[in-house]
């Protein structure tokens, strides 16, 4: 076995066991919070949230990709120029968030935003002097240490925000709590590389690196948030910030299984391609497609299983206030297999410098997003949005499919093999289930 194979395989063990630990947090977290706090407030965290991953990626110039990517990216010059521009945008990111936070607040009628939004988003301009070591524990595949180093962060995080909510159980607490968490990534980062300092530089050669590979990112990027962030900015107007918050619930949880293929794919099979970006393209594609068939029968048989007994999960763990969450809960899930075809594939474009297909296919998911969810909204309800939702990953995944046969790195019969298996798993668990009397996941619908 090659030493890139086997740190690639212990790259994903580990970021299959940090993030798995840092889920479990997440939703112990979120069990605690939901006994303590109105569903409205995670509906408008929910709104305030997508407003930040908004500003944070229609500027994101790629630097962490510049850093795992570039053949300098372990020289001190262009590492203090990607920080000095870090530090920049989190400055300029929160200037923009005080002029839209008027605006906000009237389109969406709730004036408690023209606070809450400057609160919270001053996060960024604290993750902004964060080090960047993080991104270096990236391009080296330290995925050990980084796991452990998120999931020490995220646990001191959640401690601090649960006890935090217990003595002040209102909206400003999460705000504010946004901010602590920023703080202490801040603080930690510079413990992660001993010796591993910053200061303001500004090489050009540096900037014009970063710059030209970030002008795609940057687009990417744009079209990343439209996609993905798109749904809660159309849902705060059309629905109640109640019925925000149970979606939120139920879609985080959804949501698990393409979380845990997104991490893999920016810290496993990014950099992985990444070293190999100079094979031929057949040589490349088939190293690809092996070790992806791996992930996605795995996926397929979680995803099933989730889809399964998820609305179970939800009407014993939450009260009656998230009912609706159980019938949103198997719909979300299913549509949840476009996008793992999508991230177990669509690094490989990044890989070899093709950012615009991604670009391209996240513009197709916000095109249906923005236009079939008021649509479905008000001729099918509340259950034709979440069902146009559920199904808007499939453009993204057709358009990335495109790029793909462009590049010579085509998947499309692996893809056909895995759903068909995807379906079969998902087939037998329903019937299994049906017949020890559970019914069907959407049985509250019917």
């Amino acid at each position: 076995m090659s030493s890139l194979k086997k740190l690639a395989m212990r790259g994903a063990m580990w970021t299959i066991i940090g993030f798995g630990g840092i889920q479990i947090l997440r939703f112990g977290n979120n069990l605690i919070l939901t006994r303590l706090l109105k569903p409205e407030y995670f509906g408008l965290m929910a709104l305030v949230a997508t407003l930040r991953v908004g500003l944070e990626l229609f500027s994101d110039i790629g630097i962490a990709q510049n850093i795992i990517n570039s053949k300098r990216g372990d020289e001190p010059a262009f590492l203090n120029t990607a920080w000095t521009l870090q530090v920049i945008r989190g400055v300029v990111i929160w200037i923009i968030c005080l002029v839209l936070s008027f605006p906000a607040a009237k389109f969406y009628n709730d004036e408690r935003l023209v606070w809450l939004i400057p609160i919270a988003l001053f996060y960024s301009v604290v993750d902004g002097f964060t080090s960047t070591s993080i991104h270096t524990l990236h391009r080296h595949m330290e995925l050990g240490k980084l796991s452990f180093y998120e999931l020490a962060l995220q646990t001191c995080y959640f401690s601090t925000l649960c006890i935090l909510v217990w003595f002040y159980p209102n909206i400003w607490t999460l705000a504010i709590g946004t901010v602590i968490a920023g703080i202490y990534k801040l603080v930690s980062s510079y413990w992660l590389i001993p010796k591993y300092t910053h200061r303001f530089t500004w090489e050009p050669d540096a900037v014009k690196e970063i710059l030209s590979f970030g002008k795609w990112m940057f687009i990417a990027s744009a079209l990343m948030f439209a996609a993905e962030q798109a749904d809660r900015l159309v849902l705060a107007k059309i629905l109640s910030f109640q019925m925000l918050g149970v979606y939120t619930v139920a879609y985080t949880l959804a949501s698990i299984p393409r979380e845990v293929i997104k991490q893999l794919s920016y810290k496993v099979i990014f950099p992985t391609i990444s070293q190999q970006a100079d094979l031929p393209r057949a040589i490349l594609r088939e190293k690809i497609l092996r070790q992806r068939w791996l992930i996605l029968l795995g996926t397929a048989i979680v995803l099933a299983f989730l889809t399964t007994i998820g609305d179970l999960l939800v009407a014993v763990l939450y009260d009656k206030r998230y009912a609706d969450a159980t019938w949103m809960m198997p719909i979300l899930c299913t549509g949840i297999w476009f996008s793992l075809l999508f991230y177990t594939i669509s690094p490989a474009l990044l890989a070899i410098s093709k950012p615009l297909y991604s670009a391209q296919s996240n513009f197709a998911r916000f095109g249906v997003i923005i236009l079939g969810v008021p649509l479905a909204y008000y001729s099918f309800g509340t259950l034709g949005a979440i069902i146009v939702i559920a199904f808007s990953d499939l453009p993204l995944y057709i358009v990335n499919l495109y790029g793909l046969w462009q590049e010579k790195l085509f998947c499309f019969a692996q893809d056909i093999q895995a759903t068909i298996f995807f379906i079969g798993v998902l087939t037998l668990c329903l019937l299994i289930r049906y017949s020890l009397g559970f019914g069907l996941p959407i049985q509250t619908l019917l």
